[in-house]
């Protein structure tokens, strides 16, 4: 059967404004059917690479906030470190980093928690129902604490898995460092010498000290976590995975880990199709977004709601002055694939789908 996936646009012709439209959403999608009631409730979201301004505003998270505290419940904001360069990779400057971009328990109305400890190394070993890659998931220790989750998405491409969407904000974002690592493990790359120009970017860019540059890059592969931001930073395009089934393996583990998070508490889900960068908010810059903005979208099935926003995405004309437009996308089709061709999200909804994480086929309610 096909899931309910509510869905409004961003237009307020009205007297209510945005955050009140996205209040009504939410309620509408059946997020106050949840028993919350002196539960901790955790709200995964991103809060943004600092210099990075894609990430979904604060105002959104303290909608939700707000709705948990009327139904008895403890809220918190919840994300995990990061394994590659920037400052979100131990809990004090990803707390910092939080703080800056509006994500204080000020604004907010309630408290930040990294989930997986000073270091990115307090986890969970989760065992994952019906996994294939990774039968054992490790998550952050306060993201397993969490009785509810809640998930705030900011749906945007994403160079390694095609597009980020609540699967990518679960799965990889509540990861331990070592449960990226594991994800990521295929990803390990290579240099391809012939196209190497020994500029040092990749080097710089690591956050492993796993390269060195001589005449050529060189990659210790005992020390590279396979986080694959030397593959993207490289202006040459000349450093790729070793197995050429590696995003394709990220996507499927990314599901399993997602599995391991809500396979036994209750869980909702909201994505905002807004701001739709071409890459991941982890960077510190952010691109020009590649289509008009979509929607609002609320749903408890996280493959269906994935689905439904990936179509609209795809429905819509791409914006000429995006990099989508520059690498062929004048006109409709697979927006992801054509900005990131080694990628394939489908595999992510797949491996959900085999997990029972949801289904593909869904139905729009749309909300006016």
């Amino acid at each position: 059967m096909a899931s309910k996936v509510h869905f409004t646009s961003f237009r307020c012709p009205g007297n209510e404004s945005l955050v009140q439209k996205f209040r009504r959403l939410v309620l509408t999608a059946g997020l106050g059917e949840i028993d919350m009631k002196d539960k901790y409730v955790g709200i995964k979201l991103h809060f943004g690479e600092p210099g990075n301004l894609a990430y979904l505003r604060p105002q959104y998270a303290r909608t939700l906030v707000e709705i948990v505290k009327e139904k008895g419940g403890k809220p918190f904001l919840v994300d995990c470190n990061t394994l590659y360069i920037g400052r979100r990779s131990n809990a004090l400057d990803h707390l910092e980093s939080a703080y800056e971009n509006g994500f204080s328990p000020f604004q907010t109305g309630c408290h930040v928690i990294i989930g997986d400890g000073l270091k990115g190394d307090d986890e969970v070993a989760v065992p994952v129902r019906g996994a294939e890659y990774s039968k054992v998931a490790y998550i952050g220790r306060g993201v397993m604490d969490a009785d509810v989750i809640i998930s705030l998405t900011h749906f945007k491409a994403h160079e390694g898995t095609g597009f980020g969407g609540v699967l990518k904000n679960i799965g990889m974002g509540c990861g331990s460092r070592k449960g990226k690592g594991d994800m990521h493990e295929e990803e390990k790359p290579a240099v391809d010498v012939t196209e190497c120009v020994g500029c040092g970017f990749c080097a710089e860019n690591c956050a492993h000290h796993a390269i060195t540059v001589e005449d050529t890059a060189c990659i210790d592969s005992t020390k590279c976590m396979g986080c694959g931001r030397c593959i993207e930073m490289c202006p040459q395009k000349c450093i790729h995975p070793m197995d050429n089934r590696a995003n394709e393996i990220l996507s499927r583990k990314i599901a399993e880990y997602t599995a391991a998070v809500i396979q036994d508490k209750p869980s909702f889900h909201v994505s905002l199709a807004c701001d739709i960068s071409p890459y991941c908010d982890c960077y510190r810059i952010n691109d020009a977004p590649i289509v008009e903005d979509i929607g609002m979208f609320a749903s408890f099935d996280p493959v269906a709601m994935d689905q439904a926003c990936a179509d609209m995405v795809c429905a819509a004309k791409p914006l000429r002055n995006s990099l989508l437009y520059e690498r062929g996308g004048a006109t409709l089709g697979d927006h992801f694939r054509t900005l990131h061709p080694v990628t394939n999200w489908d595999a992510c909804l797949e491996q959900g789908v085999k997990l029972g994480l949801g289904v593909r086929e869904y139905e729009i309610v749309e909300m006016e």
